[in-house]
């Protein structure tokens, strides 16, 4: 009121809200990712040290947790913490890309590994696979793909060497067989073949996965003109890869 007794209308500054223990560790871990401090694929405090450090019960921390995962921001894996997530990697499934190039893609060191190379006869499995009859001699490879410290995915590969004979001999060292194939010798025809499957004890041992973990599945044959060149199947995590593609109208 005036002197007068009248009322007066007052402007007062509107109080802060209060943040919940919960909204604080949601906004403290969104802000040390979003600001780059915490960058993709570091592990971020445990429940019980994030616990300890707010004065709060694990289930509060659990709860910015699971909300953080579910917004994509962090990955939680059983017995091994809470993760900061990688952007999922891409293939273009309608063109043939070279798995370095999807891997500095997303700002991650790469390498590559031979974990087994066989050279032996053509069996009437490799003719299914490679769609080609009277086969040679095929080399039969196994190599792993590293996205930084972790498995970017399994790449098990038949070469027909009758196609291509100096594969026989290269080491695969400097450069995998992809992209060391697509160098020698022109592909003219493609075909890619994509699905899901289980990882079984051996995928997910290469992979770091769980038994059974779900991955993604890609297979690739070509051909140099009507001659099979070679078959490949990539076994990707399923969690953090996915699949583009682009395309026009079909013209009749």
């Amino acid at each position: 009121m005036d002197v007068c007794g009248n009322e007066t209308d007052i402007d007062t500054p509107e109080a802060t809200p209060t943040l919940s223990l919960h909204e604080r560790i949601l906004n403290d871990i969104e802000g040390h990712i979003l600001s780059g401090e915490w960058p993709p694929g570091v592990r971020i405090p445990f429940e019980h040290e994030l616990s300890q450090t707010y004065s709060c019960s694990r289930m509060t921390v659990n709860k910015a947790l699971t909300q953080l995962a579910k917004s994509g921001l962090i990955e939680r894996r059983r017995k091994a913490g809470s993760f900061v997530a990688r952007a999922p990697s891409r293939s273009v499934v309608l063109d043939i890309t070279d798995t370095k190039t999807e891997v500095v893609a997303l700002g991650l060191p790469y390498r590559h590994e031979i974990l087994s190379r066989r050279s032996r006869k053509g069996a009437p499995a490799d003719e299914a696979r490679l769609k080609g009859v009277g086969l040679g001699p095929i080399l039969d490879l196994t190599c792993r793909h590293w996205a930084g410290k972790r498995p970017f995915c399994i790449e098990e590969r038949l070469i027909n060497l009758t196609a291509v004979p100096e594969a026989g001999q290269a080491a695969f060292e400097d450069i995998s067989p992809g992209p060391w194939l697509l160098a020698r010798i022109p592909w003219t025809s493609a075909e890619h073949r994509i699905g899901a499957l289980a990882a079984d004890t051996k995928r997910a041992a290469l992979l770091k996965l769980s038994d059974g973990q779900a991955c993604l599945s890609i297979e690739r044959r070509t051909w140099s003109a009507d001659t099979p060149v070679t078959f490949v199947r990539f076994t990707y995590p399923g969690e953090s890869h996915e699949l583009i593609a682009r395309f026009s109208p079909s013209q009749r």
